[in-house]
């Protein structure tokens, strides 16, 4: 995000937005378009699907909101522990990588084909 665009939103009241404040407010939009997809594009048998995708997102806010220095340590701490657990649930819905032999793979059998 533009740091220009930060300093310039105001909330109606007058008061200035914070970087915590908008990270805040992107995440719970991020995570309630979860909510709402999930019954939609997470059940299909895809895998790869866009909640993979958008879990990996969120759990990008989250981890960024862990790191600020001068966020709330309750916020930081919350964001810390929320970021492992979606990270799981990124890395479950992963494809499983191809396992081959060790043998197979030191004498290059089973390479796809560049063709």
């Amino acid at each position: 995000m533009d740091d220009d665009l930060l300093d310039e939103l105001n909330t109606p009241d007058g008061r200035r937005t914070t970087r915590h404040e908008l990270l805040v407010a992107a995440l719970l939009h991020l995570m309630s378009q979860y909510t709402v997809n999930n019954a939609d594009a997470c059940d299909r048998a895809s895998g790869d699907g866009p909640c993979v995708k958008l879990a990996s997102v969120i759990e990008r806010h989250l981890n960024a909101l862990a790191r600020l220095p001068d966020a709330d340590p309750v916020l930081r701490a919350t964001c810390e522990q929320l970021s492992v657990k979606w990270a799981g649930l990124v890395d479950r819905g992963l494809p499983a990588p191809v396992k081959r032999p060790l043998l197979a793979r030191i004498l290059g059998q089973g390479r796809p084909s560049l063709a």
